[in-house]
């Protein structure tokens, strides 16, 4: 993968998570405070290092909480904390970094530098406000550990790229992610038909007159309706073949992986969605690697057609991949 594709699909989704952070707390404007918990609950190789180090995204909260009192109470202000808030970032809008996160953003692509998650950590950690450092200082350790143990890691484990094979014919691809929750936790999420609207936001509800898979064995079926309203309220327009979804159980091992197959029974011709979620145990949480295939059913695209269309099949398939991620973690945060 290019530098040039490593910085924009790094900073995709350390936005997404920044952001997130910040409408948790009624701000638009994310600051670099958010671009860290960000780093916390990245999947790369920085929110490993940060999570290995001990530093979980809840305690990562209380600290940066706790450092903006401190910050407000050397001035005489006292605000009483508030309550944990609810992620509405998808249900809302006018969301943009703060001046100080843009540089950090932009001092981690100059020179050799890959802007790379461990790019963005290494320049928060000399970021000049000193914020950053008292954060880590609250969390037990500091600028200086981090570093090191940054240093450390990439020496072992040399920074990779993924990428995912897509092709016009059948898409696919893998991904990993990062979610704050204990592969039990997860497991449950992501066996359950009934909660599948919670972390796939195609799916807007599915009809369940069938136990728990952990009860019922593979090839078993369920019907769902595709999601017609988005978060912000506004209504999508689905083609009326395509609302009924067929949800089939592909195969599953308690608490280890799980295959879901989404079809269109009333659209021939359409593709099916099969998704594989696999669960791994990692420091602060779970690792989590899914794979999606689309498989066509109806006229596939060859030749020339379907050589140039390869860049845009791989961007749609990395954005849906990276969304269910997220989407996944989103529930546990």
């Amino acid at each position: 993968m290019s530098k040039l594709a490593d910085v924009a699909k790094t900073t995709q989704l350390l936005s997404l998570a920044g952001m997130e952070e910040a409408s948790r707390v009624g701000q638009r404007t994310s600051d670099i405070d958010h671009l860290f918990l960000a780093l916390v609950v990245s999947d790369q190789l920085a929110g490993d290092v940060l999570r290995a180090g001990g530093v979980t995204l809840q305690a990562a909260r209380a600290a940066v909480a706790a450092q903006h009192a401190a910050q407000l109470a050397t001035i005489g202000v006292t605000v009483p904390s508030p309550g944990p808030g609810r992620i509405v970032f998808h249900e809302t809008g006018g969301y943009a970094w703060s001046a100080r996160a843009v540089d950090v953003f932009t001092e981690s692509t100059r020179g050799g530098k890959r802007g790379d998650a461990g790019a963005v950590l290494r320049e928060l950690l000399d970021e000049p406000s000193g914020m950053i450092a008292e954060v880590l200082r609250r969390l037990g350790t500091s600028t200086d550990a981090v570093r090191e143990r940054l240093d450390e890691a990439e020496r072992v484990i040399p920074v990779a790229s993924r990428s995912s094979a897509a092709s016009a014919a059948e898409p696919a691809g893998e991904w990993e992610a990062f979610v704050p929750a204990t592969p039990r936790e997860v497991w449950d999420l992501l066996a359950d038909p009934l909660r599948m609207p919670e972390w796939d936001t195609n799916i807007g509800e599915v009809h369940v007159d069938r136990p728990h898979p952990d009860d019922v064995a593979t090839g078993a079926v369920w019907t769902a309706r595709l999601r017609e309203t988005r978060p912000d309220g506004n209504r999508m327009r689905v083609k009326p073949e395509l609302r009924r979804v067929r949800v089939e159980l592909l195969g599953h091992e308690p608490v280890s992986c799980i295959a879901w197959s989404f079809s269109s029974p009333d659209a021939p011709t359409a593709a099916t969605r099969r998704v594989t979620l696999s669960l791994t145990p990692a420091a602060g949480g779970t690792r989590l690697r899914i794979a999606l295939r689309w498989q066509r059913r109806g006229m596939r695209t060859r030749g020339v057609r379907g050589i140039l269309l390869r860049p845009l099949y791989r961007y749609l398939l990395w954005m849906q991949l990276t969304q269910l991620g997220a989407s996944i973690a989103r529930v546990f945060r």
